[in-house]
């Protein structure tokens, strides 16, 4: 089958043949690939981020944010039939250490994480778990729901955990509008009665927001914390969720949460800097997000299918890898770019 592969750090993926996955375990399930995700973190694992970290053999195939259709599956998987449509779950989970006995199976101590440490799906075809297979609706289509795989289901779980404590009448600021922010967006609105405010560097993404939600959109012009506190009275936000996570974005973050509020780290890429007296004198938190659940994809599985999370796409054909990867690199898309085989 034809596949996209890391053949070297700082050189660029390479299409080649590989062999097709095949059914060797009770509960395999192989995906006929019907739709990858282009995600940044991609670009960051060729720049070699994730090197040591993964701790991969080159070459191997790369994407971790998959859809598609069932091709196979192992004698003892009952959750699925071949030609069932799916959603991947990023993780491959054992099932039996305490985390996955407590439904944390994010942090399972076992698990493989196709398109990062294993083979992912920048494919024809992807082995995985019955326990990462989550059935979709017919009315949803591979291609349109394959990046709410990852970018949706971690804007999903970081929105979800802060709609947790926000009431009504509460503000809740979202920094950033684009691939996971404006998904995050949308599940707020479904999810929480909380006032939105949107901020983003780009005047397009701000309009976005605001289309699919936001209460107030705030473009990033320098006065973005001064425009944030006078929508809350001066108090800031109860919440802040930051899908940047660099660029002055936490310090920003911090300046429009408001006493005992919370900051949910998403976006990844400078340190935040808070003096600890600053911490324990205005009680604030801070809160770190990674990929959400396999429940949490259950759970966004049905938003989407009700129509309440859209995932906004450029489609890509799966030979042109590098186009959706420069264009992505280059900030030439809104939403989400996705390769169909």
């Amino acid at each position: 089958m034809k596949a996209v592969q890391v053949v070297g750090y700082h050189e660029p993926l390479r299409m080649t043949d590989v062999p097709e996955p095949a059914v060797t375990g009770p509960h395999d399930v192989v995906v006929r690939i019907g739709g990858a995700g282009v995600c940044r973190t991609d670009l960051h694992i060729l720049e070699g981020q994730w090197r040591e970290k993964s701790g991969v053999t080159l070459p191997y195939t790369i994407g971790h944010e998959n859809a598609g259709w069932v091709h196979a599956v192992g004698s003892a998987v009952t959750n699925v039939a071949e030609g069932d449509k799916v959603i991947v779950h990023p993780l491959i989970t054992c099932g039996l250490c305490r985390a996955c006995r407590f439904g944390d199976d994010v942090h399972c101590e076992q698990s493989q994480f196709p398109g990062i440490d294993t083979a992912g799906g920048y494919a024809e075809y992807l082995k995985t778990s019955a326990r990462s297979v989550v059935k979709i609706d017919d009315s949803l289509e591979p291609a349109d729901v394959a990046a709410l795989a990852d970018a949706g289901l971690t804007a999903y779980h970081a929105a979800a955990k802060a709609a947790r404590r926000l009431r009504p009448g509460d503000k809740c600021v979202v920094i950033g509008a684009g691939g996971l922010g404006h998904i995050g967006i949308q599940v707020l609105k479904a999810i929480s009665a909380a006032e939105l405010i949107v901020v983003d560097r780009n005047p397009d993404a701000v309009k976005l927001a605001v289309s699919i939600g936001a209460d107030h959109g705030v473009v990033g012009d320098g006065t973005q914390v001064s425009q944030v506190l006078d929508l809350t009275g001066g108090h800031g936000a109860e919440a802040v969720i930051d899908f940047v996570g660099e660029g002055g974005a936490t310090s920003d973050g911090i300046a429009m949460l408001r006493r005992a509020g919370d900051y949910h780290v998403v976006g990844y890429g400078e340190n935040i800097d808070v003096p600890t007296i600053d911490v324990i004198s205005t009680e604030i938190n801070l809160i770190g997000n990674l990929v959400g659940s396999y429940n949490d994809l259950c759970e966004l599985m049905v938003l989407a299918a009700q129509g309440r999370v859209k995932l906004h796409t450029a489609r890509y054909r799966l030979e042109e890898f590098q186009s959706a990867l420069d264009d992505l690199d280059a900030g030439r898309i809104r939403g989400r770019a996705i390769l169909v085989p």
